[in-house]
């Protein structure tokens, strides 16, 4: 008799054990590009603090009420010029949400991200040869 209830009770523990470690209720962790498209997603402006900047030189004059809007997979800007379309698609380069394909085939690499800063970089190699157009930029926007 003391043989089954050790046995029931091992069981019992057993599936207790086994029903904690299932729970089909836990959440899983977002993934970095989970996390960064939070930051990511809304509409983005030079605002106050914003520049855009080639090879050193600040060119955000070129580019009065320049905006830049990123929902799932897709994108906007605004007088934007010869840097970006007015719209495309862009994905994820790889599992670190350090880069953004856009579908030009630029490729945008991500240098700060918060809630309230973008700070992203890229070539453009382009178009014909002039200020302003071809060159390593560095785009620093704000919400």
């Amino acid at each position: 008799m003391n043989n089954r209830k050790i046995y029931t009770f091992v069981l019992m523990a057993a599936l207790a054990l086994f029903s904690l470690s299932c729970d089909p209720d836990d959440a899983m962790e977002p993934s970095l590009q989970e996390l960064a498209f939070e930051k990511l997603s809304g509409q983005w402006t030079l605002g106050q603090f914003g520049s855009i900047k080639v090879d050193g030189s600040n060119v955000s004059a070129n580019y009065p009420g320049f905006a830049l809007s990123f929902a799932n997979g897709t994108y906007t800007t605004t007088n934007a010029g010869d840097l970006f379309k007015a719209s495309g698609t862009w994905e994820w380069a790889g599992e670190s949400a350090e880069v953004v394909n856009l579908d030009d085939g630029k490729v945008v690499n991500i240098n700060s991200l918060t809630t309230s800063k973008f700070v992203f970089s890229f070539t453009k190699s382009d178009g014909p040869v002039r200020a302003g157009l071809s060159g390593n930029y560095v785009v620093t926007v704000e919400k």
